[in-house]
């Protein structure tokens, strides 16, 4: 999906936008985008020439849609773990057809520290989903249909946490919650990486970066619960399976490698890996084939970026 020549495209498209620029560092401004350093001063523009870029390039913004796609589904999951609810309204509205949550409710959680982590992960999640919203401006995607229920035991059934016909609910305890948390908090990394140069505009590189960052923080506070909970037969497993779907590359790394811990899945100079675009929409829709739907997405994402590989 994303060769060479469709890379040098993109970023001839996208460097010298200023429609881009402008719309972030206008609409970033009530997001406190300021916190990490932009000068906002003097950035006027109105939302009707911020949307006066070509529809049809694929730009820095397409990009940050496809981020806020999968800032949607985290959102909505651990939104209705924590409060039994999922994101507000005023949240989820954009271009696109906006969907419903299919599944989700509170999660009983009996210990103190994983209540709390999960609360702060829910808070990142959603001031991730106001960001990029409030960025992009005009230009932001709706949140897609979600499917936060079968799509669990579906992923279960593939990394052999339960056979056909039963039944894997997230919700259910504290050990189910890890593991559905553990699905997401890789591939949100890894996505996060895979995009990173695909983007060339540098305040919106500043602002994934920050992102990606927060995102580790939860992929390795989630790996290090696991493990000491001796869940690393189950997160193994299913770090197979995302595997599974996105290539013939052998990058996913479970929680552990010859029995030792392994909190940060890197390379041999500890680097992270990443997944481009269609490689992520392989593991969120849940097939290792070319699709525009499936898995956590029934109806697929929106935006521009909506194929697998």
């Amino acid at each position: 999906m994303f060769g060479t020549r469709y890379v040098h495209d993109l970023i001839d498209r996208s460097a010298e936008n200023p429609a881009d620029r402008r719309r972030f560092l206008k609409s970033a401004t009530a997001a406190g985008l300021g916190m990490i350093g932009v000068s906002v001063a003097g950035a006027t523009v109105t939302a009707a020439s911020a949307s006066a870029q070509d529809a049809n390039s694929i730009s820095d913004s397409a990009i940050l849609n496809f981020a806020l796609n999968l800032e949607y589904l985290e959102g909505e999951f651990y939104s209705f773990a924590v409060h039994g609810h999922g994101l507000p309204g005023n949240l989820t509205h954009g271009t696109g057809r906006r969907g419903p949550v299919i599944g989700g409710r509170a999660v009983p959680f009996k210990s103190r520290s994983v209540r709390q982590f999960a609360a702060e992960i829910a808070h990142d999640e959603f001031d991730h989903v106001r960001f990029l919203h409030a960025a992009l401006g005009s230009a932001a995607v709706a949140r897609p249909t979600i499917n936060i229920k079968q799509s669990f035991t579906a992923v279960a059934i593939a990394a052999g946490l339960i056979k056909p016909g039963q039944t894997f609910d997230v919700y259910a305890n504290e050990n189910n919650f890890l593991q559905g948390a553990f699905i997401f908090e890789d591939v949100g990394v890894t996505a996060f990486k895979g995009a990173a140069p695909l983007i060339s505009n540098k305040t919106f590189l500043a602002a994934a970066a920050g992102m990606l960052a927060v995102e580790a923080y939860h992929a390795a506070t989630i790996r290090s619960v696991l493990f000491d909970r001796d869940l690393a037969r189950q997160a193994n497993a299913i770090s197979d399976a995302r595997d599974s779907l996105d290539g013939p590359s052998d990058d996913d790394q479970g929680i552990t490698v010859n029995g030792t811990a392994n909190i940060v899945p890197a390379d041999s100079d500890s680097v992270a890996f990443g997944r481009i675009p269609g490689r992520v929409l392989n593991v969120v829709y849940l097939t290792p084939k070319k699709a525009s739907r499936g898995g956590f997405y029934p109806d697929g994402v929106n935006g521009q970026i909506h194929t697998s590989s």
